[in-house]
């Protein structure tokens, strides 16, 4: 093969990745609880508690109790590694999309997110 076959071959395979995710995801392993949320305000069709296996600040895989479908409303509550102060313990509450749901797993669009504490009650 060429060098110009093979570069072509190169930017072939970007231009049709599959991956079009528009930041770097880190492997970051926390304690979530997730609600997918129904179409009145403050409903919640599906809760359950995972794991998140990556987050970046567009999206994050988690792990679930049982499958999500693409495309369902989400919020996220993360258990976050740094403390406000240095004493209280915080979480990272996400909303947004499921954009792609498998058994066990699904990937979440992050369309807004806040820091809180994370309280008595936990996540």
């Amino acid at each position: 093969m060429s060098p110009s076959d093979k570069t072509a071959q190169i930017i072939d395979e970007i231009l049709h990745s599959k991956d079009r995710r528009t930041s770097n995801r880190m492997p970051i392993e926390r304690d979530v609880r997730y609600k997918v949320l129904g179409i009145k305000r403050n409903s919640v069709k599906q809760a359950g508690f995972g794991r998140t296996l990556n987050i970046s600040r567009s999206g994050m895989l988690i792990t679930t109790e049982t499958a999500v479908a693409a495309g369902e409303r989400i919020q996220v509550s993360v258990s976050w590694p740094a403390q406000l102060r240095g004493v209280i313990p915080l979480k990272l509450v996400a909303h947004g999309h499921v954009v792609r749901g498998e058994q066990t797993k699904a990937a979440v669009s992050i369309e807004k997110h806040e820091f809180k504490p994370l309280g008595i009650r936990g996540l």
